[in-house]
């Protein structure tokens, strides 16, 4: 799964723990109000919008939701239920022609659970083929972005296209739809098809005086992410029909690390302990989707037994 990853470098195009009846107070009188139709306050509050405060205090999105499967023919199936996090800093970039700016620079976890128990899964009985497998958790790193200047790189000036505002509220929603070569796939898939097709759908929503305030250093805007996908890999279901159907809510999180769920602190701690940072300021790595953690994660298990066998042989 391109995952959140996905939240993510579509986040790159990409409340706080106040409820939303309290929500609506107004900003003070002498608060500086960014305005979103000016190109350098609109890359701001694009940057506000996903970033920390600053490049050493990260930000940390949480979201949960349900993951569905879906056949053709077949009444659709919650499989699991979802816990996902993504930790991120946003470094200073300069471009000699378009100025100042920022890059997002990020890492992502998200956990397979059990719908009934909400226990994390290390193994999972497949209901369409019957097989029990081991289940492979979102874990990529990095989930980085493009540089983003007030100033595009065709000339234009940077513009938050999407942005509605309704009332004390505002509500940018993003669509991020993947077409490109499967990396588990051979080298003829233009004549055969097989390509990774999946879609992914960001809306965030912010209180406008929260989201505008320039006295401020960040904000903390809620998010809702939908994805559509083909089967994960580590599913093992082979040509069979269907596709992933993810619905997740969540926020950036004012507290950090420490406001995520029990079980996704606990998990990573045991598990992924390099989650629970942010990735280097200088990272220039590729990005990771769940495909590619999947192929990275198989080839070295088939390396180990190969190794293994060859021991064995000796």
């Amino acid at each position: 799964m391109k995952s959140m990853k996905s939240l993510l470098v579509a986040a790159s195009m990409l409340a706080g723990t106040i409820g939303l009846a309290g929500m609506a107070g107004a900003a003070p009188a002498s608060a500086q109000m960014l305005d979103p139709d000016d190109p350098q306050d609109a890359l701001e509050i694009s940057k506000r919008l996903q970033c920390g405060v600053s490049a050493d205090e990260p930000a940390v999105y949480h979201w949960s939701g349900n993951i569905y499967g879906r056949s053709p023919g077949v009444r659709d199936t919650l499989l699991f239920k979802g816990e996902g996090m993504n930790i991120r800093r946003c470094v200073e970039v300069e471009d000699p022609t378009r100025g100042k700016g920022w890059r997002l620079i990020s890492r992502e976890v998200m956990l397979m659970l059990d719908p009934e128990t909400g226990e994390v899964l290390d193994s999972w009985e497949n209901p369409y083929t019957g097989q029990t497998v081991e289940v492979m958790h979102i874990h990529n790193d990095p989930v980085n972005g493009r540089p983003n200047f007030a100033v595009g790189a065709d000339g234009e000036p940077y513009r938050l296209s999407s942005m509605r505002i309704a009332g004390d509220y505002v509500f940018m929603p993003f669509e991020a739809p993947l077409f490109y070569p499967n990396p588990l796939a051979g080298e003829y898939q233009q004549y055969v098809g097989n390509m990774y097709h999946a879609m992914e759908i960001f809306d965030f929503a912010a209180l406008k005086d929260e989201l505008f305030d320039a006295s401020t250093p960040t904000a903390y805007p809620m998010i809702s992410w939908v994805r559509i996908s083909p089967w994960a890999p580590w599913m093992e279901m082979g040509g069979r029909p269907g596709q992933m159907v993810f619905n997740a809510m969540g926020r950036k999180l004012p507290g950090g690390f420490e406001e995520l769920p029990d079980v996704l602190k606990d998990e990573i701690r045991e598990n992924y302990p390099i989650y629970e940072s942010a990735p280097p300021k200088d990272d220039m790595r590729r990005n990771e989707t769940t495909w590619t953690k999947f192929r990275k994660l198989t080839e070295a298990k088939r390396g180990e037994g190969a190794a293994a066998g060859m021991a064995e042989g000796e």
